[in-house]
């Protein structure tokens, strides 16, 4: 079935955009009505960060949402076979002199889980050598396939979680930005609870932590699919007086950022995930 899947993918990439976008909406519908288990994860999440919104309103943030992870998840064939001279058409950057100003320092670029952060990750090796960190898929072809697409350009470094940060640390440190995406529930390993739209969330401080270690000057990268087709990497301006007092204060620095760059464009973020399934000694389970 996997091999099939590839196959269609691999099709569809020839498509223009506008199609393969109109096709990945498709798919993304078809997700949100069958798709009984991550549609409940995605307006449970939507609930508790928009308490205010009506039921009608947060379902319609849901089915948009759905529709951009549908277009991410087809136009991927994009990353694993378009060229780099028509991924470069597709995909702009803004503010890559950012970077280019801090050469001479170690660099974590803090990215997100907007549905467009594997098009940033693969937009940029056409222009640096990065190092990241990715978790192990159950199925191996598909594990496969995702290391292929995301090395295919560059001499970029993708390391495991199971490696840890030490490799990634030393990658940096040579002159690799780290390309980094700390806002998901990991479990309670090197975590703390720290507000997320106002609800306790089990956050990793490795931002803080990192940045710490490695002299590392924090950028932020966020990737957005455009209206009118195609995507956005917009690099941030170096963050100032990163780190802080504490690394509590750090991490809630971090989420508060999260916060703001989701309420640009709701539908884009990440809401298939479950974000507060660790919760503090006592509280309930939410999922």
């Amino acid at each position: 079935m996997i091999r099939l899947a590839f196959v269609l993918m691999w099709l569809l990439h020839w498509l223009p955009l506008p199609a393969l976008a109109f096709l990945g909406r498709l798919f993304g519908r078809l997700l949100f009505r069958f798709g009984h288990e991550r549609r409940h994860v995605a307006l449970t999440n939507l609930a508790l960060c928009f308490p205010k919104l009506s039921a009608l309103e947060r379902e319609n943030l849901a089915r948009a949402h759905f529709e951009a992870f549908g277009r991410s998840f087809l136009e991927r064939g994009l990353l694993w076979w378009a060229p780099a001279s028509r991924l470069r058409r597709l995909m702009r950057i803004e503010g890559l002199e950012h970077l280019d100003a801090l050469a001479d320092r170690p660099v974590i670029l803090l990215v997100p889980h907007f549905v467009g952060l594997d098009m940033g990750w693969t937009r940029l090796t056409l222009e640096l050598d990065m190092v990241s960190i990715y978790a192990n898929q159950k199925n191996l072809l598909f594990n496969s396939a995702l290391l292929h697409g995301r090395t295919r350009f560059g001499d970029s470094l993708l390391l495991s979680r199971q490696e840890g940060t030490r490799r990634a640390l030393k990658a940096m440190k040579a002159g690799k930005p780290f390309y980094y995406l700390p806002d998901m529930d990991y479990g309670e390993r090197d975590t703390m609870f720290v507000p997320f739209f106002g609800v306790p969330a089990a956050t990793i401080t490795g931002l803080s932590r990192l940045s710490r270690l490695g002299g590392a000057v924090v950028v932020p990268v966020i990737t957005r699919m455009e209206e009118g087709g195609g995507y956005v990497v917009s690099i941030g301006e170096p963050w100032i007086d990163y780190p802080g007092e504490s690394i509590e204060a750090d991490t809630e620095r971090m989420n508060a950022f999260i916060e703001a760059e989701i309420l640009k464009n709701v539908p884009q973020y990440f809401w298939l995930h479950k974000r507060f399934k660790t919760r503090p000694l006592g509280e309930k389970r939410i999922y």
